[in-house]
């Protein structure tokens, strides 16, 4: 048999056998990498990390690098953080029975991961049943103790009364941190009349100003008139005082008035200017 029949013959199956042993140690390898990668995970500050074990929770990890057993270990991340939830249709009524609609929004952050996971899963299964229900519930009850004016004027103490009745019902992993009433809207009728009276009411602190402003214009014409008359009855009391403490002022007043031309007629009996006789004495 020559040497080529006998590689024809023995050679293709060694070669076909390595390259097997290869496929399977790179294989082996790939098995190996994916194992010892999945040994690890990392939790992010602002975050809780669930462990879990075949399903079943059996610790909570803290923000940072851990270690877990390959394929039969997961880990859940829960968020921490402040967050949101906001509410565009809350339907009530005031105290004194005016229709609104309310959108409240409210922050809030988990204070317990793994009761979050344990519970319900995720975070937005914990607010849909925990938080959600009451929100409706409480908003109606603490808007009702307000008349429409005081819910709008007083925004501030019914906010601050809402997170006082959630805080109180709400229980589970989570901690209310405020509670916003960020608009109400009442139904258009209301609208319109409370338009209608802010318009009658500046009609009439316009009515009022000017009236006001008449009667200040008024008085001060009365006092003006009051002060003149005043100073021409002094002026008045000064000259009878004169005229009595000295009799002779007016005649000084008509001579220093004279122009030195005696009358050309008289009258009879008359006497004649200055010298107080009468004509043929």
């Amino acid at each position: 048999m020559s040497l080529q029949d006998n590689f024809a013959k023995h050679g293709a199956p060694h070669a076909v056998q390595r390259i097997g042993s290869l496929v399977l140690l790179g294989l082996i390898v790939l098995v190996v990498l994916i194992i010892l990668s999945s040994s690890w995970y990392t939790v992010d500050q602002g975050e809780r990390g669930v462990v879990l074990r075949n399903g079943a929770v059996i610790g909570e990890a803290e923000p940072g690098l851990g270690f877990k057993v390959p394929v039969v270990d997961t880990v859940e991340h829960i968020s921490i953080q402040s967050q949101n939830s906001r509410y565009d249709d809350v339907k009530t009524y005031s105290r004194d029975q005016q229709p609104a609609t309310l959108r409240v929004s409210l922050n809030y952050h988990v204070t317990d991961a793994r009761a979050v996971y344990t519970d319900y899963k995720t975070i937005q299964n914990m607010v849909d049943r925990l938080l959600t229900p009451q929100v409706y519930t409480w908003s109606e009850n603490t808007f009702g103790q307000f008349n429409a004016v005081s819910a709008v004027q007083d925004r501030a103490q019914l906010n601050t009364e809402l997170a006082i009745a959630l805080r109180k019902v709400v229980r589970g992993p989570l901690a209310i941190e405020s509670v916003q009433i960020e608009n109400i809207d009442f139904s258009g009728k209301y609208e319109e009349a409370v338009e209608a009276r802010m318009e009658a009411t500046v009609r009439q602190q316009q009515a009022e100003a000017e009236a006001a402003a008449t009667r200040t214009r008024a008085d001060a014409n009365a006092y003006s008139l009051k002060a003149q008359g005043e100073a021409q009855a002094t002026a008045i009391r000064a000259r009878g005082d004169a005229l009595r403490d000295n009799p002779g002022i007016p005649a000084l007043v008509t001579a220093e008035k004279w122009d030195g031309h005696l009358p050309t007629t008289m009258p009879p009996g008359g006497t004649v200017p200055f010298l107080n006789v009468r004509p043929g004495q």
